[in-house]
């Protein structure tokens, strides 16, 4: 059997955390193997009384170093809320991609507008959700039709008459 030793041991990890966070407290063989008391940054007292699970899942994310992309998901999720009621129903998000919002509008016009806007709700994004880590905003205007499957795509000859 192949043991995993130091930062690779990420089952081991886990465990460590997993345990700190529901008892609330630190074994000490957790203590001896980390370089501070884990217990001055947990939110709780003690093992067995009960918490509120949004502190225990907040915690948890935080440990975990899922800030991030909880962050990025509310973006997507309140979208509608970040821009409004006049430009939700005209634009929706289609991913985040190299800290890049990338976002699909109904018409060029709209697409035009939001160029101009970006400025105000990037920086309303930046104020709101500061760990999203989103450093810039892409509007695409719908386009013609196209059969580019991916993001890789291999230079042709031009359109030919290939249904006849």
């Amino acid at each position: 059997m192949m043991r995993c030793t130091g930062d690779t041991n990420f089952a081991r990890d886990a465990y460590l955390r997993a345990q700190r966070i529901w008892r609330g407290r630190v074994s000490r063989k957790t203590l001896a193997n980390s370089s501070q008391d884990a217990r001055s940054h947990t939110p709780f007292t003690s093992g067995r009384d009960p918490r509120p699970l949004g502190d225990i899942l907040s915690f948890a994310a935080d440990d975990m170093g899922w800030s991030a992309e909880i962050d990025e998901a509310k973006v997507i999720a309140q979208w509608s809320e970040i821009v409004g009621e006049t430009i939700a129903p005209h634009t929706s998000v289609v991913e985040i991609r190299d800290h890049i919002l990338i976002v699909q509008c109904d018409s060029t016009a709209w697409a035009t507008e939001l160029r101009r806007m970006r400025a105000e709700i990037l920086s309303r994004i930046m104020s709101e959700f500061s760990r999203a880590d989103i450093e810039d905003l892409r509007f695409l205007a719908p386009g013609a039709p196209t059969w580019r499957h991916g993001a890789r795509v291999v230079r042709g000859r031009g359109p030919r008459d290939t249904y006849g």
